[in-house]
């Protein structure tokens, strides 16, 4: 354990909060614990607000699931309908859905990832790329992007345009849309929505292989970026295809250790809950998902982006294969653990995706005409996706009535929520320990935590009661006066 989460009196120690986190989706908050002689002695990720997906779903029938926890995310929405799409198939025993069904699924969720990596990256974290850490915090954003190099953020905005397009075809709209039918999905492609998507994808192709360029650039100049800043060693799950190639929307479970070892591979990932466990903190609504053989001090790990292109043996397509293979070499034959090296995978599947695009909408089951399929009803039903941010499960159970009684959510950002909190553990440690703490060296600790793009919406589920925590501050020096705390199982406390 880090030497930040030792113990020491709570009464020689300063609380610091970053609250709340900028430019992240959701709402979440740092807390830094100081001593007199500005030593850093815990450094913690909360994730402050609450959504009860998992308990409000239950009573509802099974075939409104996949519209329903849409409502999760405004970011990611497409994730969740299709990794609830994908259990929801098992409820009404479709093994195999229509090749017609499987490619617009495919094709929607590619304009998904495509979409959320391009905000992602060029809305929320190049500022962290283009500008300084310690750059005026007023002109750290997308307004200085837009004013400092305006290609970029053009590009930007017309790329995350272009995925909501393609999920707009699919779907029907490009947020909380209504794609996917049990068992397959309810439209095929038209040739003239075929041709409108063609039309501009070479464009976005080779936008995709210029922001590498910059991405590469940016870290030449600034060799800390992939050495040290943030870097973590853990292990790496996602899905993996049966061939060992990068896949987002389906295949087996594959987890690795930090030096590249399998600790499993090409698991059915409807036995996921043989292989992981989750844990619960007093401090956090995000549950601490970790590997149940190695326990959850060293069997945490990371998905995402990072994850992906580390457990991969190639890539499908020709131009983010050859990406990959750069990259890859960087590690000496080990994973990439760099935690800012998420951005640079992050961009290699925007490359990809573009590429599968471009494959998906050259095939003629597109415009198929065999639609969904059912068989016998099952009363479980378990789907699992390589959302963008990481890998995401859906589990279900469901009563005679086909009404939901029970779900688990394990979605990408919880999956990360450990390595979130080691990082910035990290990065408190090596930059902040020690010395006087400003805005620019508090933005280190949120340039961190960008990296994972993460999702706070979607992860605030938690067992147990509402930590709750009160503070009086007096109105005229504006100091603590009295501070009252409620734990999670249901302690409360004065902490002043």
């Amino acid at each position: 354990m880090s030497t930040l989460e030792t113990a020491a009196r709570p009464e020689y120690l300063c609380r610091i909060a970053i609250d709340p986190l900028s430019r992240v989706e959701g709402h979440g908050k740092v807390t830094l614990l100081v001593d007199r002689d500005h030593h850093i002695r815990q450094a913690r990720l909360h994730i402050v607000e609450f959504r009860g997906f998992e308990k409000f779903i239950q009573g509802r029938p099974y075939w409104e699931v996949p519209v329903l926890v849409q409502r999760l995310c405004g970011i990611c929405p497409v994730s969740h309908h299709l990794a609830a799409a994908k259990a929801v198939d098992q409820l009404v025993g479709a093994r195999e859905i229509p090749p017609t069904a499987e490619k617009m699924r495919r094709l929607m969720h590619y304009g998904q990832t495509l979409q959320s990596h391009a905000v992602h990256f060029f809305h929320l974290a190049s500022p962290d790329f283009l500008f300084d850490f310690d750059h005026e915090a007023a002109y750290r954003n997308i307004g200085g992007v837009m004013a400092d190099y305006p290609d970029v953020a053009r590009q930007g905005v017309l790329l995350r345009k272009y995925g909501q397009e393609v999920i707009r075809v699919t779907a029907g709209k490009r947020i909380h849309g209504s794609g996917t039918v049990p068992g397959g999905v309810n439209k095929a492609l038209t040739l003239q929505e075929r041709n409108y998507l063609l039309a501009d994808l070479d464009l976005m192709i080779q936008w995709g292989r210029n922001i590498l360029k910059l991405m590469k650039a940016a870290y030449a100049a600034n060799p800390g970026y992939f050495t040290y800043f943030a870097t973590i060693r853990s292990n790496y799950l996602s899905l993996i295809r049966a061939d060992g190639a990068l896949d987002l929307y389906h295949g087996g479970l594959r987890a690795k250790n930090d030096k590249g070892e399998i600790l499993f591979d090409h698991l059915d990932y409807r036995r996921y809950a043989q292989v992981l466990r989750e844990q619960v903190k007093p401090w956090s609504y995000m549950k601490f998902p970790f590997i149940n053989s190695l326990g959850p001090e060293r069997g945490w790990y990371r998905v995402g982006p990072l994850a992906r292109i580390d457990n991969c043996d190639f890539i499908a397509t020709p131009l983010a294969e050859e990406e990959r293979r750069e990259f890859m070499a960087l590690g000496g034959g080990e994973p990439i653990h760099v935690t800012l090296a998420y951005h640079w995978a992050r961009m290699i599947e925007l490359l990809h995706v573009t590429e599968a695009i471009k494959e998906l909408l050259l095939d003629p089951d597109l415009f198929g005409d065999e639609l969904a399929a059912r068989g016998e009803m099952a009363r479980e039903g378990i789907g699992v996706i390589e959302a963008p941010r990481g890998t995401l499960f859906h589990h279900y159970r469901i009563n005679e009535d086909g009404l939901i009684e029970k779900a688990n959510l394990i979605v990408s950002t919880t999956n990360n929520n450990q390595a979130m909190n080691e990082s910035i553990r990290q990065v408190a440690e090596r930059y902040l320990d020690g010395k006087e703490l400003t805005e620019p060296l508090l933005n280190q600790i949120e340039v961190a935590v960008r990296a994972y793009d993460p999702c706070l919406s979607c992860a605030t589920h938690a067992l147990g009661r509402m930590p709750l925590y009160v503070e009086l501050v007096s109105e005229d020096s504006g100091s603590v006066v009295d501070c009252l705390v409620r734990d999670a199982d249901g302690t409360v406390r004065n902490s002043v």
